[in-house]
């Protein structure tokens, strides 16, 4: 065994155990630690180099699943567009609570919670975590277009108001963003709790059951559920989940690219062109009924691409050309406002900023709008992810607060320079996670997992 092995080494190198007893124990002791961690880093490393056929499936449960998380996603897109600024404010609030929610409740009574709330008032909708609970349910292989469906479905309540709001009051239109949570609390009668949050809580027999529920009941789910508990034990006996644990090196560059990357969806004011689309082509001179109508046609479609690509392409190449797209069409914007300052081609400038603000929003959601989130739910790991995802949710809406808040100040200041700034923004992104954010197209949360949070020293010595 590793422990009578190291006894005798340890006698070897200490010289004689009469000599050197406390030496030689304590020597005994380390080296049984390092085995011991060497043993879990091999178990991952062996789990990982297996084939995982039956992880591949796409069953009826996991798109039920994820079709019941996401139906509040549509109520929230209803209310972000058509009462922005509360409604961030009102998220800001919630993501304070979320994260602890989250342990004690499971992800799926969490979602209950954000559903009895979201009947009564939507903004409560900040509670649930949507983005978490698809990306530990589903399969590597499409983990992130089944959580990009949670942008889509917003992205649908947008094109409503957009659309719809041309013709109808907001009470029907309050009325209707609401019925996706009524569809959404009959549907968590029927869908399974995240495997990861049961292997965090030692609900081993639980677990399984939700893998054969999401996997397929023929399904061998031994490798997955071995991976998922191996994965946890070596976080549990790492750290708990406090808020101190974040501040260790270890953790720093997961931390810095999750706030990072909702700092820069923010603060490229994507809220503030979205919420303010209207008041932008009135400035601009745009016909306001054409531009909503049309915008809201193309809120869809666009969410689309993203949904599409994210598996095929990967989160990198997608977040790069979101982050460029989104700079260019803001300069432009911001060149097409001095145009008009200039009372240089008039017929110009509503033409122009239609269209960047259009291709704005299409580059914003390929990328920036929903990746930030799904990276999110993948690179932290369980001792940290409630601590962690609390911290990066706050970072989001209360920057979200601010630009919606500001938007109208700097609006009134300087129009084009108010453009020329998220251009800039956008292009100092481009270097942020050209430098810093890392590709997880492919990989399993515990693969993700261990390869940004084990420092190659650390492994090394083991």
């Amino acid at each position: 065994t590793h422990f009578h092995k190291n006894i005798a080494l340890s006698l070897s190198l200490s010289g004689s155990p009469q000599i050197n007893p406390f030496l030689s124990v304590l020597h005994v002791f380390m080296m049984v630690l390092v085995d011991e961690e060497r043993s879990i880093e091999e178990g991952l490393l062996e789990l990982s180099n297996q084939t995982d056929a039956s992880g591949c499936r796409i069953t009826a449960c996991v798109i039920l699943s994820t079709f019941v998380a996401v139906c509040g996603s549509f109520s929230f897109g209803v209310a972000f567009s058509a009462f922005a600024s509360l409604s961030t404010l009102g998220a800001t609030f919630g993501a304070l609570f979320s994260g602890k929610m989250a342990v004690v409740l499971g992800r799926r009574g969490t979602m209950w919670v954000s559903d009895i709330l979201c009947v009564i008032g939507w903004l409560c909708i900040a509670f649930a975590k949507v983005p978490v609970y698809i990306a530990e349910i589903t399969p590597k292989h499409v983990r992130g277009t089944f959580t990009s469906s949670n942008q889509l479905l917003q992205n649908s309540g947008l094109a409503m108001v957009f659309f719809w709001g041309n013709f109808i009051s907001w009470r029907k239109m309050a009325l209707l963003g609401a019925l996706p949570c009524v569809i959404q609390g009959i549907g968590l009668f029927f869908v399974p709790e995240s495997p990861r949050w049961l292997a965090k809580i030692g609900a081993d027999e639980e677990l399984e059951n939700s893998l054969l529920r999401l996997r397929g009941r023929d399904a061998d789910i031994s490798r997955e559920a071995s991976e998922i508990q191996v994965m946890t034990k070596m976080l549990e006996r790492d750290s708990k989940s406090r808020f101190s644990d974040l501040f260790q090196r270890k953790y720093r560059h997961i931390i810095v690219v999750g706030v990072g990357l909702m700092l820069i969806q923010q603060f490229s004011g994507s809220t503030a062109v979205i919420s303010y689309a209207s008041t932008i082509f009135s400035k601009a001179g745009f016909s306001l009924t054409i531009g909503s109508t049309l915008l809201g046609i193309f809120m869809v479609p666009k969410a689309t691409i993203g949904l599409i690509l994210v598996d095929k392409w990967g989160r990198r190449p997608l977040l790069l050309t979101s982050a460029c797209g989104m700079s260019i069409t803001c300069m432009f914007i911001g060149l097409a406002f001095t145009l008009q300052k200039m009372q240089l081609l008039p017929k110009l400038t509503p033409v122009l900023t239609f269209l960047c603000v259009t291709l704005y929003i299409a580059s914003y959601a390929v990328g920036i709008g929903c990746l930030p989130w799904i990276i999110m739910s993948e690179i932290f790991p369980m001792n940290i992810k409630v601590t962690a995802g609390t911290l990066v949710t706050l970072a989001s809406w209360s920057s979200s607060s601010i630009v919606t808040y500001a938007f109208n100040f700097l609006f009134e200041w300087s129009t084009q320079g108010t453009f020329y700034i998220f251009g800039a923004i956008g292009g100092a992104a481009l270097i942020f996670i050209w430098l810093l954010v890392p590709e997880t197209k492919g990989l399993s949360l515990e693969e993700i997992q261990t390869s940004l949070t084990r420092q190659p020293n650390e492994i090394n010595r083991m």
